[in-house]
């Protein structure tokens, strides 16, 4: 997906959008800028209901790799991945709003940008 998003909705219009059953969050305060390894909200199903819980946010770097949590899985074939391709351990993740980097030169400045594309 992405590096950062945001999840501004409040619990009740996650739990109407998603028929969510039970949740396990708390108090959900607005979260403008969730990186890779923050806590956030995610909905999932467990034994046949869904519930809504905090989870970080990422998948776990191949074994020996010094990166942080991944969170753009680009091939899908590696060994690493294929259990975590599996239905049991898909979710939804809630998000109002998301950013990606745009490595393409800023057209103003003719410079590259490490600036971010925003996407809603």
């Amino acid at each position: 997906m992405c590096n950062l998003y945001s999840i501004t909705s409040n619990q009740a219009a996650i739990i109407a959008l998603f028929r969510v059953i039970n949740r396990y969050v708390g108090n959900l305060p607005p979260m403008p800028g969730v990186f890779p390894d923050y806590p956030a909200p995610v909905v999932r199903n467990d034994q046949g209901e869904r519930e809504m819980i905090m989870m970080r946010w990422g998948m776990p770097p191949p074994p020996k790799s010094p990166w942080p949590p991944v969170t753009n899985i680009r091939n899908t074939s590696s060994p690493h991945w294929r259990g975590w391709m599996k239905p049991e351990h898909r979710c939804l993740v809630p998000a109002n709003s998301f950013v990606e980097y745009a490595p393409e030169p800023n057209p103003e400045t003719k410079k590259k940008d490490p600036g971010l594309v925003r996407a809603q």
